[in-house]
């Protein structure tokens, strides 16, 4: 008898689950864990119902990529039952890394650690507890298997990482410019010189993708709110660590002990409730501006925030500092952790990256740029840049 669990997902569906690898993965407390870890960070202060985790994605992702490889199967490319078990772990894996808070807190409580090191590092350690079975997994993700589609579909400008959270986080907003025809760009992939493309009719379904990629950027991601609150957060933890202020097990260690005397067990045990406990605890912290940046977030009582085109003008903050101090009865240092300033950029296209390939009929390749009349353009290319200027109301 196959074995064969289902799993009721909002925004697909059911999501079929028919390995009983795959299902010990997720069994496995390093991925449950993903459960505590909220993928769009603050922005549901901004979006209160963008309260979906991190295990959410990787599920649906995992799903995508299940029918992914199904579409190409049917097409004739061939997958070995063993690369699409790999491909399955490699892209259900992919975010095992992140940290509390997601990217809002890279590099905050572990300096120069990005969450794609730490994935790795937990495949790894994964891999040993299950014998070596994922090393498929582990050689898909790393991008050294011969058959580079199969990388492609796990990370790439056209990935079923970026397929779902697009979906999902629109779902979850609320935000409908983030719809996406997925379900389309799936069908229209397709395999050339073993690289992943897209069939000639995708053309439109792809430039969609891209346009609905920007606007969830400007509209969700990089909202100046959110990006406000999080900036904020990022200096609540920095201030923990610069004032020493204690807190329970296991932020404790990431806050008051040197970095490299963490382990990778006790990473994993942390997750936004070990945030959130300290920051109420903070809230009532000797530390004037921990404890207003604490209150603040707890609160959503945020700092005022503007958007620039330009970078900002260094009397503004001198202004705005000086009132600070005044209206807080606190020093110029301490004044600077609340009146900042900070840049946000994203682009539509990466021509830097890999580019998006479309197979035409004849068998000729071009970028997405490079079609007829492309709506993604090299004048779409470039990074946009927008300065943000946050200071106390």
């Amino acid at each position: 008898m196959s074995f064969r669990k289902i799993i009721n997902d909002p925004v697909y569906g059911f999501i079929t689950i028919d390995d009983e690898l795959i299902l010990k993965i997720i069994a496995h407390p390093y991925y449950q864990r993903l459960r505590r870890i909220h993928q769009m960070a603050m922005a549901l202060l901004v979006y209160p119902g963008a309260v979906h985790t991190r295990l959410h994605h990787s599920l649906g992702a995992y799903h995508l990529m299940r029918n992914a490889l199904h579409e190409l199967k049917n097409k004739g490319v061939e997958i070995t039952q063993a690369e699409e078990q790999g491909a399955k772990i490699a892209i259900l894996l992919h975010d095992i890394g992140h940290g509390p808070f997601s990217h809002a807190l890279e590099n905050v409580l572990l300096e120069k650690m990005h969450h794609e090191a730490i994935s790795l590092m937990l495949m790894k350690e994964l891999n040993k507890q299950f014998d070596g079975q994922l090393q498929m997994a582990l050689d898909i993700f790393t991008n050294e298997y011969p058959k580079k589609f199969l990388h492609q579909l796990v990370s790439g400008q056209l990935d079923v990482d970026r397929m779902d959270y697009l979906t999902r986080d629109s779902f979850f907003s609320g935000v409908s410019e983030g719809v996406i025809g997925y379900d389309r760009i799936l069908k229209m992939l397709t395999v050339h010189n073993g690289e992943l493309m897209v069939e000639e009719k995708g053309i439109y379904s792809i430039e969609k993708f891209l346009v609905s990629r920007r606007l969830m950027y400007w509209q969700v991601y990089l909202h100046k709110t959110v990006v406000c609150a999080e900036q904020m957060l990022v200096r609540i933890i920095k201030r923990a660590k610069h004032t020493k202020a204690l807190t329970q097990m296991p932020l404790n260690q990431f806050i008051n002990e040197p970095v490299s005397s963490v382990s990778l067990e006790q990473f994993c045990t942390l997750d936004d409730y070990d945030v959130m406990a300290a920051i109420k605890g903070w809230c009532n912290h000797e530390d004037k501006i921990l404890s207003f940046l604490s209150k603040s977030i707890l609160n959503r009582e945020l700092l005022k925030v503007k958007y620039y085109a330009e970078p900002i003008e260094k009397k503004w903050v001198e202004e705005k500092t000086i009132e600070a101090m005044q209206k807080m009865n606190i020093s110029a240092e301490e004044a600077s952790w609340l009146v900042f300033t900070g840049i946000a950029s994203g682009s539509t296209y990466n021509f830097e990256d890999e580019r998006i390939n479309i197979l035409f009929k004849d068998g000729s390749v071009k970028d997405i740029s490079e079609v007829d009349d492309p709506l993604i353009s090299k004048n779409l290319g470039g990074k946009i840049k927008k300065y943000y200027f946050c200071f106390l109301r």
